[in-house]
């Protein structure tokens, strides 16, 4: 029989790529929110909203949109860090965009 090895293989924790590791982490109670994962709105969702303040990262819309798209409430998302707020905003644009779209700007930039 061989001796068993009892070494740990250490992996980087990967991030959905919905994922955003916040710079500033939340704190709920005894909980602390450090990573926020978004779900694609449907358009109900969206009800109420303007696509193009979104669009634009309107800062309103962002606190309205974000509480039905992830575990965060309204409360949390309008305390959240500028720089959080910016990273959640760049993944709702991105779901706001047609693949073709995302694939096109891509080739662009």
């Amino acid at each position: 029989m061989e001796p068993k090895d009892n070494t740990i293989e250490a992996k980087a924790a990967v991030l959905d790529d919905n994922a955003v590791e916040l710079d500033t982490p939340v704190k709920r109670g005894n909980t602390v929110i450090d990573t926020v994962t978004l779900r694609k709105p449907t358009a109900g969702e969206l009800r109420g909203l303007h696509l193009a303040e979104l669009l634009n990262w309107d800062v309103g819309s962002l606190i309205k949109l974000l509480p039905r798209i992830c575990l965060l409430n309204a409360q949390e998302v309008a305390q959240l860090d500028p720089a959080d707020l910016v990273a959640l905003g760049g993944k709702v644009t991105g779901f706001l965009l047609q693949k073709q779209t995302k694939k096109d700007a891509s080739l662009v930039a």
